[in-house]
């Protein structure tokens, strides 16, 4: 990988088939699953190598895809993010981030962050980002609007688990609200 893929903290980089087991370790928090995505069922040690093995062999192509979050510090993996609802003709995109259990409130997700935006926004020509986050995950609301996100609403129980409905907070960031905070490294 490039400078690029760099910050401070993190190094963004595609999956490798030895990742498997830091994900399975990852997926062993439920709370972390349900505030990054969903709680699914348990799977098989083989079921992660499978998983892994298919995410290291995707073709990189196109504005969707997953990346493995890895700090600098001790080359671990400590995440990953992945892009979703890419729309080219209007400009938007969106993402999901999860930081692993033991890994969190270091900064990683901020780096990786950052480094995702840069890329869509300097590199992909989309002008907005947005994201959807569950209520409850303050945490990641407080990042969000740290990184520059503006609520622009939320869906009443829109999502069901644990037992009950959910609310899940819109937020958005554009182009140049977030190279207010970040401009764009020299070449």
């Amino acid at each position: 990988m490039t400078e690029f893929w760099t910050g401070r903290k993190v190094r963004l980089r595609g999956i490798e088939p030895e990742d498997w087991a830091a994900f399975q370790r990852f997926d062993e928090h439920s709370a972390d699953m349900r505030g990054a995505d969903l709680l699914y069922p348990p799977r098989s040690a083989e079921g992660y190598r499978q998983w892994a093995r298919t995410r290291a062999t995707d073709e990189p192509g196109g504005d969707e895809f997953q990346l493995a979050i890895e700090s600098l510090a001790d080359r671990a993996l400590v995440g990953s993010l992945s892009t979703t609802d890419t729309d080219r003709r209007a400009g938007r995109f969106g993402y999901g981030i999860a930081i692993g259990h033991d890994h969190q409130r270091r900064g990683y997700a901020t780096d990786a962050i950052v480094l995702l935006l840069t890329y869509l926004f300097g590199e992909r020509r989309y002008h907005k980002c947005e994201v959807g986050i569950y209520a409850f995950n303050e945490a990641s609301i407080g990042l969000h609007e740290k990184l520059g996100f503006q609520v622009e609403g939320r869906l009443r129980e829109h999502e069901y688990f644990a037992g009950r409905r959910h609310d899940l907070v819109l937020m958005g960031l554009t182009l140049d609200e977030f190279t207010a905070r970040h401009p764009f490294p020299a070449l």
